[in-house]
């Protein structure tokens, strides 16, 4: 009787570390496809390649990451207020999946068509990114958080980011946990060229040309790969969910 009670004990302490782990897998998932994000890189870029680099990054990277707290925050608390069901087969986790999962499939094949059929044109937003880096840095900041809140994709990502942390059941203080790896992980590849200047801007001045030259001419596309491959893996959950219902 000890060992069958152990067994099970044991097995359901594994089922928690595995939902753990996904669970923490889904947020570093969700933000660094929200990280991808070739307009924010590019002028950060930019800005490091400019006057007062590490003021007017610094800045513009704080507000990335303010607004990413910000908005899986409030989702959160409207969620808790909700009492929203969004574990694996509810209604409610189903139609998120199904509907985020369409939503990033045909962006991301939008993305991709375009850049085939534009492959030798930059993307349109290459034209006026350098009218958009000119701004006073409160502005740019602003502008900067506006865009990122009216990005669909980045709203889908946002609720899935807060509906897996909610499906979850954590204590407030392992949310916190939560939404701080989750905005870690979509401000990674901000964080990088900006930790780099900060080391060395001399020795990391020809890369940051190279990157922001690789953003002009493939972003989209790898735009459109992140989106499509989260849409598939969205869809397919959404798909489970129908299953179990």
């Amino acid at each position: 009787m000890t060992g069958s009670k152990s067994g099970r004990n044991g097995g359901q302490a594994n089922k928690g570390i595995m939902s753990d782990s996904n669970l923490w897998a889904e947020l570093l998932a969700f933000g660094a496809a929200i990280s991808l994000s070739p307009l924010h890189l590019a002028v950060l870029l930019l800005l490091l390649l400019g006057p007062r680099p590490l003021q007017r990054g610094a800045w513009f990277v704080a507000g990335w990451m303010v607004t990413t707290l910000a908005a899986v925050g409030v989702l959160l608390t409207v969620g808790h207020s909700l009492v929203l069901d969004l574990t694996q087969g509810s209604h409610h986790r189903t139609g998120l999946d199904l509907l985020a999962g369409g939503a990033l499939i045909a962006l991301g094949a939008k993305e991709l068509l375009g850049a085939w059929i534009e492959q030798d044109q930059p993307p349109g937003w290459t034209q006026s990114i350098s009218r958009f880096v000119a701004m006073p840095i409160p502005v740019l900041v602003g502008l900067g958080s506006l865009t990122e809140l009216a990005s669909p994709d980045d709203l889908l990502l946002f609720a899935k980011a807060a509906g897996v942390v909610l499906a979850a059941g954590l204590p407030a203080r392992q949310e916190l946990v939560g939404m701080l790896l989750f905005s870690a992980a979509a401000s990674v590849l901000m964080l990088m060229p900006l930790m780099a200047t900060v080391i060395s801007r001399e020795k990391v001045l020809p890369m940051l040309e190279q990157g922001k030259q690789l953003l002009f001419s493939h972003g989209d596309v790898a735009v459109g790969g992140m989106s499509l491959a989260l849409g598939v893996y969205l869809g397919w959950q959404g798909v489970s969910g129908l299953m179990l219902t």
